[in-house]
């Protein structure tokens, strides 16, 4: 990944921006909602020798600041959506999938065209299949045409139990805005 702008949205200790810097961007733009994170994400370049000038570092609420971003037009190159679990059973399946749909409709509309989305959920009440679903509602609502990457699944060292299928949290999709 190299030049362009990169929006890391709950950023937590700022892996995607130290990843993103060390990959050669101009800048990222790290947004998360707790300060104690956010200091540790400033640490985490500094272990890493990253130059801290191209990292900016907010805190707040990720909806608000991506409604605001949204708002003032601003684009980005690569979007980092990695929010905290919405839905960790069923349950909360139909509430969680309206938080994920909201978030990833506002990254869609501040993604460049070709830009790339990062995408991911930990909820065990939201199967790949409806995530994938979520997204592609997000883009209809977005007004913009996207094809996915790259799905990604939780590795070898998170084992799923058969009879426990809300243990294959861990999903996301690579997408790209067409041009």
């Amino acid at each position: 990944m190299r030049g362009g702008k990169v929006l890391n949205c709950f950023a937590y200790t700022g892996a995607f921006t130290v990843y993103a810097l060390a990959g050669g961007v101009d800048s990222v733009l790290s947004v998360e909602g707790s300060a104690e994170f956010l200091g540790k994400g400033v640490e985490n370049l500094r272990i890493n020798h990253l130059e801290d000038k191209q990292a900016e570092w907010l805190e707040g609420d990720v909806f608000k600041i991506l409604r605001t971003l949204r708002d003032r037009g601003e684009k980005f190159q690569t979007i980092v959506l990695d929010p905290p679990k919405f839905a960790p059973t069923i349950a909360q399946a139909e509430k969680a999938a309206r938080g994920y749909k909201d978030i990833n409709l506002l990254a869609l509309k501040l993604l460049e065209p070709g830009g790339l989305l990062f995408t991911f959920s930990c909820s065990g009440g939201i199967s790949a299949d409806l995530f994938e679903k979520i997204v592609a509602g997000a883009a209809l609502d977005a007004g913009v045409q996207v094809r996915i990457v790259e799905r990604l699944f939780q590795g070898l060292d998170h084992p799923v139990a058969i009879n426990f299928p809300e243990g294959a949290y861990l999903k996301g999709l690579i997408c790209q805005v067409n041009h």
